[in-house]
């Protein structure tokens, strides 16, 4: 994460040129157009959540650091989802919720779960999902085991993205991934994607008539993302270079890349069609230590962008937390959703610059408590989790369709948040 795992790819692959897909009618108005980033409003799907007996059978993968077992003390994620509208529930021993119901879990392993997410998407005027592939878990990778249960879910985005009019396109991570086996195995792992016919898929992005493609990991001296100069400008190389392999390449990494004298990274960022800047965890105080996301960077990394040239995509995100994930005393890494204030706050603010393309983090992320979709305001009472503050489970995706609204100038500008709950 060689043949039998190639074998695998191929044949999740293949399907693309089935017609089962393409079956899923959707009404034509209501598909979003695949040919053009431009005022796409697009959502980070992880769909890495495994539970015992789905089609992996692996255990409680992202759920709990034990996959064996699942109790307080193994919790690797803050927000607990809204399970009342999933068609397959996994229970999760040992949790009830404050009324003594059996506590439930999904996994992304299932159709139907992936179908719902992206029937909410469709709900709410979101444009897509940057499916996320981890290079640790592909062929070549340290963690390869994990393929084809990723090749399901890809599958199943693919299916989901057909039958709900919903663009996607993929975004790969080098996370934890060994710098000198980067470039190998995510450039093979393209070209596996281009034979097979991934980008002919109905609903897959272009621009340009080139398909996109993100990589994220274009962290400056970070230790989970051993990126350099010299990697960076292979990749680029590679997805530029003529012939079928080449993209519309987006770059995703440092928020502070403009704000450091390193004269190679200031270079290969130039190089980008796109650069979309990870801005989650940052935020400023005010006088009474409220929290408010740090948008104040915004326009001057659009300008010098656009300067060079290279798109700007900026990055929102509802609020934060991973207290079970890095194991730290409750609230103790917790950025307040304020009701929605912290969330509405920068779609507020790029409505004011014009802007109307944007990567929202993410959809589905509880681990790090960013997640938009449905959570619950009433989690399980063993153990610590984030609440939606007194406000309903689909609470963010509504605000995320009055700020769609809101960007394309179907309502007016509003520093506060318009609807009710």
């Amino acid at each position: 994460m060689r043949t039998v795992i190639a074998l695998i790819i191929l044949l999740a692959t293949v399907s693309l040129a089935s017609s089962v897909p393409e079956r899923e009618a959707v009404a034509a108005q209501r598909r979003v157009n695949p040919a053009g980033i431009a005022g796409k409003v697009m959502v980070g799907y992880q769909g890495w959540f495994r539970c015992p007996g789905d089609a992996w059978n692996w255990g409680w993968v992202h759920w709990s650091r034990d996959r064996a077992r699942i109790a307080a003390d193994t919790l690797t994620f803050e927000m607990w989802p809204d399970m009342r509208e999933y068609r397959r529930r996994y229970a999760a021993p040992g949790f009830t919720h404050p009324d003594g119901k059996q506590a439930e879990l999904f996994s992304s392993e299932d159709y139907q779960t992936v179908r719902l997410h992206f029937d909410w998407m469709r709900t709410h005027d979101i444009d897509g999902a940057w499916l996320q592939r981890f290079v640790v878990g592909l062929p070549g990778g340290p963690l390869e085991f994990q393929h084809a249960s990723f090749e399901r879910v890809a599958a199943n985005a693919r299916r989901a993205a057909a039958g709900t009019g919903r663009v996607w396109a993929i975004a790969y991570d080098i996370a934890a991934m060994p710098p000198d086996r980067t470039f190998d195995v995510l450039t093979a792992d393209w070209r596996r994607q281009v034979e097979a016919g991934v980008m002919r898929h109905s609903m897959y992005l272009h621009e340009r008539g080139l398909p996109v493609v993100l990589i994220w990991g274009f962290y400056r001296n970070n230790e989970h993302n051993r990126m350099t100069p010299e990697l960076a400008n292979r990749l680029i190389d590679f997805f530029k270079a003529s012939g079928p392999t080449r993209a519309y390449l987006i770059g995703g990494g440092d928020w502070s890349w403009r704000r450091h004298d390193d004269q190679a990274w200031q270079a290969f960022i130039r190089r980008f069609d796109a650069y979309c800047i990870w801005n989650i965890g940052n935020y400023s105080l005010d006088e009474q230590n409220v929290k408010h996301p740090s948008t104040q960077m915004w326009e001057g990394d659009r300008a010098e962008l656009d300067r060079a040239g290279v798109r700007w995509i900026p990055t929102v995100y509802p609020g934060f937390g991973w207290d079970n994930l890095t194991r730290q005393p409750p609230g103790s890494s917790t950025i307040e959703r304020r009701k929605g204030e912290f969330y509405w706050e920068q779609f507020a603010r790029l409505a004011q610059m014009k802007q109307d393309t944007v990567y929202v983090a993410m959809f589905d992320e509880v681990d790090e408590g960013t997640a938009i979709f449905k959570v619950s305001d009433t989690p399980p009472v063993q153990g610590h989790f984030d609440t939606l503050e007194g406000m309903p489970s689909d609470w963010y995706l509504r605000l995320t369709r009055e700020g769609i609204r809101m960007l394309r100038g179907r309502r007016p500008i509003s520093e506060t948040i318009p609807i009710r709950p």
